[in-house]
Parts: C-alpha cells; structure tokens; sequence
C-alpha cells in the first residue's frame, strides 16, 4: 500500500533568495505523509547548499542535480522518481498555504479524478479549460503512469505547463476542483514568463513546435472531431491572447504568427460545429475571418474602446442598486468579463 499521499516536485535554478520560503511552505503542511524532490537544474548560486540542508534536516526530502537543461526537462526528471499517489508541480519561487496539499488530496479522493484544478479562479474557467499553469493541476499518478509519452515539451518555454495539461485534459473526463487551495503567486522583475517574453522572436519561433506537438497528439488519438472545441480553444487562449495580443510584438512578429495561427486553424474549423464556434471570443473569430494584421488590428482598437465604454457605463449604474453585497457581487461580475 502506497504511505505517500503527494509528491511535491520543485525545479530549481538560481533560486536562493526565495528558496528557503518556498521550502519551509512544503514542510509545514497540514499533510504530512508526502515526499518533496528538489531538482537543481544546474544552479549557479547557493541553491545547492539550501537544498543540502533540507535534505539533511527532513527525510521527505529527495534530492537530485542535473545538468542546466531547463525547467521540462527538470520537472519530468522529478516525476520519474516520484513515488506518490498524486503529482503536484511546484516553482521554486512560490508558496503553498498550509493547508494546499491536503485540501487538494481530499479533494482528488473523494471526486476520484485524475486532475484536480486548484484554486477558485481555475475552477471558474470550467467547463471548457483548455490548459492550465503547474499551479492549478493536482495530478493523480496511475493517471500519468498511463500515459508515460505524455510529458513537459523539452526546449519549449513559455507553454510548456499549457501543452502538458492541454493533452492530460483531453484524456480524461475525471476532472474534479478544489477552490480551497490557496497558491501564493510570488511576482517579481525576475520571473520566468517575464525574462522569456523579452525576446519576442525567441517565443514566436517556437509557436511553429507547440503546433507540431498538438497536431501529433490530436492525430495520433484520433481527437480532431471529438476535442476541436477544446484544441481552437487552447489556440484562442495561448498563442492568440497571451503572445498575440499580450506581447509586444512588431509588424513582422505579428504578421508571422498571424499568419501561423490562421494556417492551423484552418485543420480545426472543419470539426466546430456553430453552437462551438459562439464559445470562442469575438476578437479571436474576427482574427481568423481578417485578411491581414492591420485589418484586425484596426478592429481590435475599436473592440477594446468600446468594451471601456461599456465597463464605465455599468460601474456607474451598479451604484444605484441598493444593497452592498449584491454591488459587491455586480461589480465582480462586472470587472471578469471586461
């Protein structure tokens, strides 16, 4: 019988000024038969020392160095050594209120799923999710173990969390929450997803791969017609809403991915039914009906104008409706959809 409930797996790379939190948040949980696997991706600071000290302090504590090879390459390295009954991906950045891994657990057994989306912002993303970050996935392992070709994309980042948990929702429907988990997202000027997305052309070259691997996976489990929803989804989402309209790209890094996007996409339309293709967004129907960049870009300014608009307008009249807690709520509906 299986005595580890979670492996917690960290990668690790230069992360000495957080390290120690990010640790002692694991440590101190509420559940306390877990196992924690460090994976010092080829760390250059004091890392290494930190990790040393837990390793001799908690014998929960595994401890594994590789060559710096990146982030996918470190957290499948975890996994392969994980002996748990459930997976949870941590960044070496963050935190874990106290009681995460035991909500989360509890969560898992008692829905029986094989991905349990944590926190109540990704639970609210249901019933149509077409990724999520390493934070919102509590995986269970007989899950993974079924599907041992399934892993993170090595050399691929950002999306690398996205195309793994694309493919892992798109096989199975055991899909359970838990909006009590509480993950403390740290920011700061050297993040990841921030140092990555200044070179625009380093991200927009690996768009091409990301699309290499979906159609790979659609193909190879014949998904193309059941999940076309699902995949123009995750399109909309990752390449069109997070590089396309949320990084700054210039004219020619515009033109090749609007190009790139409105290519595959044409693979997907064909399987949307009508009722399908009214869940996508307005800009991103818009984006691949337009003939060029500056035809949607001319749109999308307009769009974006009159969506202010409308925001300013329904703030406004919600202060007329006279009962706080209905306001509250109003004015949260209000600022999630605008």
């Amino acid at each position: 019988m299986n005595t580890i409930s979670v492996s917690v797996i960290i990668p690790i790379y230069n992360a000495e000024k957080f390290l120690d939190e990010t640790l002692e948040s694991v440590i101190r949980q509420s559940l306390v038969d877990f196992e924690l696997i460090l994976i010092n991706d080829g760390s250059t600071d004091n890392s290494a020392f930190i990790c040393d000290n837990y390793l001799k302090k908690d014998k929960r504590v595994q401890y594994f160095m590789q060559e710096n090879s990146g982030v996918s390459v470190a957290r499948n390295l975890g996994l392969s050594y994980a002996r748990g009954e459930y997976v949870f991906f941590l960044d070496s950045d963050d935190i874990l209120d106290s009681e995460f891994l035991e909500t989360s657990y509890n969560a898992a057994k008692k829905q029986n799923s094989d991905i349990t989306i944590v926190g109540e912002e990704f639970c609210r993303r249901l019933p149509n999710v077409p990724a999520l970050p390493t934070c919102a996935q509590f995986l269970k392992m007989d899950f993974l173990n079924k599907y041992p070709d399934i892993r993170f994309p090595k050399n691929i980042q950002p999306c690398e969390d996205g195309l793994f948990s694309h493919q892992l929702i798109a096989l199975t429907q055991n899909i359970g929450t838990n909006p009590d988990g509480i993950y403390h997202y740290r920011h700061h000027e050297n993040q990841n997803h921030l140092k990555i997305n200044e070179d625009c052309w380093k991200v927009v070259h690996q768009i091409p791969i990301w699309f290499d691997i979906l159609n790979q996976f659609y193909t190879n489990n014949n998904l193309f017609h059941s999940h076309a929803l699902h995949l123009a989804l995750f399109i909309e989402h990752e390449p069109f809403e997070l590089r396309y309209l949320s990084m700054s790209l210039d004219n020619e890094q515009k033109t090749f991915l609007f190009n790139l996007i409105k290519t595959f996409m044409v693979k997907i339309l064909p399987y949307l039914s009508d009722k399908e293709e009214t869940l996508l967004s307005t800009p991103f129907l818009y984006f691949i009906n337009s003939n060029n960049v500056n035809d949607f870009d001319q749109f999308y300014r307009k769009y974006i104008k009159r969506k202010k608009i409308k925001k300013r307008i329904y703030l406004f009249l919600i202060k007329f409706i006279p009962l706080r807690k209905l306001r509250k709520q109003v004015r949260r509906t209000i600022c999630e959809k605008f």
